[in-house]
This record gives C-alpha cells, sequence and structure tokens, in this order.
C-alpha cells in the first residue's frame, strides 16, 4: 500500500476517533485542529515503522539472513528497508543491488551495478516531511528492467552511495556507455 493511502487512514482514524471520544474540541480553530491531527498522524507513523525495523532486525538475524556478503571483495555500502515493511529490504554492495521480499519464504532480484543505465529518486510533498521516497533504478538488465526502491529513509543520500558505486563498478571493470545523438 503506497505511504498516501497508509497516512490517509490513519487521519481518517483520528478524526473518528476524536468524534467518538465526546471531547469538546470547538475551542481549537479548524486549521489548528487539522495541523495537530496531521501531527499525530506523522508521529504515529514514525513510531510504527520504528517498531517494525526493532522486529525486523529480530527476524532477519532469526532467519540467518547475512548483512555482509560471502565473497569477501563484496562490500555492503547501504542496508535498509522500505518504510514501514517487514517483508522488504534493500541492499547495495560494491557489486550489484539486492531486493529482497518475502517474510517466511524469500524472493530474491540483483541488479549488478555495470547494468544500471538511469537513477532516480522522487519525493512526495508528505514523504518530505518523513525524509523518504523512492529510487528508480533502470537497467540492461533483461529480467529486471526497470526496479523502484520504495519508501527509502534519507533518499538523496542513498541515491548518492548508489551512483557513487555504479561509476566505481563501471570503472573497476572498464565498461563504458556510448550514447546515440
Amino acid at each position: 500500500m503506497p505511504f498516501s493511502d497508509t497516512k490517509t487512514k490513519i487521519v481518517a482514524r483520528i478524526w473518528q476517533s476524536l468524534a467518538q471520544s465526546g471531547v469538546e474540541l470547538s475551542a481549537i480553530p479548524d486549521d489548528q485542529m487539522a495541523s495537530l491531527v496531521d501531527s499525530i498522524a506523522d508521529g504515529a507513523l514514525l513510531a510504527i515503522d520504528e517498531a517494525l525495523a526493532d522486529a525486523g532486525v529480530a527476524a532477519r538475524q532469526q532467519a540467518g539472513f547475512a548483512t555482509t556478503a560471502a565473497d569477501s571483495e563484496e562490500k555492503v555500502l547501504w542496508e535498509g528497508r522500505a518504510f514501514l515493511s517487514l517483508v522488504t529490504w534493500y541492499q547495495i554492495t560494491n557489486e550489484r543491488v539486492r531486493i529482497v521480499r518475502g517474510l517466511l519464504g524469500k524472493e530474491r532480484e540483483d541488479i549488478e551495478l555495470v547494468r544500471i543505465q538511469d537513477i532516480d529518486h522522487t519525493q512526495h510533498l508528505s514523504e518530505r516531511l518523513l525524509n523518504i521516497g523512492d529510487i528508480t533504478i533502470r537497467s540492461s538488465d533483461p529480467s529486471l528492467p526497470e526496479a523502484v526502491l520504495y519508501n527509502i529513509r534519507d533518499p538523496q543520500e542513498v541515491h548518492e552511495i548508489l551512483r557513487r558505486a555504479m561509476l566505481d563498478a563501471r570503472r573497476r571493470f572498464r565498461y563504458s556507455v556510448q550514447e546515440e545523438m
């Protein structure tokens, strides 16, 4: 479910709970009340995400998910998960981008850095407030020509890590790209 849909549902639930509480709120101006409800929703989302992160770390350790690659040359540059998700994990190494989905069963997709052609990131207004966003990767990989890392924390920083890793991999493997004009 997209982040904006989740936030909309939480905001609606807060308004519903306030209406059912019987507390007199007419003294508070409507714009201040809307701002208060929006702040409560953001705080609730962040608390839920932190709880999921704590639970996810424990689940990953129990499942034996390696945070370092088996190959001694491959190094993990960044690792994270989608905001409010226990089942989607992302990892950027100096050789590939790995997307792992699933809680009990696992589905793993790898994109080699030298195959990446373009990287973009987007943030909507509500995502900017929480410092999350999506990173879109376009590659020459026939099985996964476009992948999206959804709801990533600090998307500008992760975008830059991925860009530098891609350029380093191209340099290391002497891979060059020529564009047609």
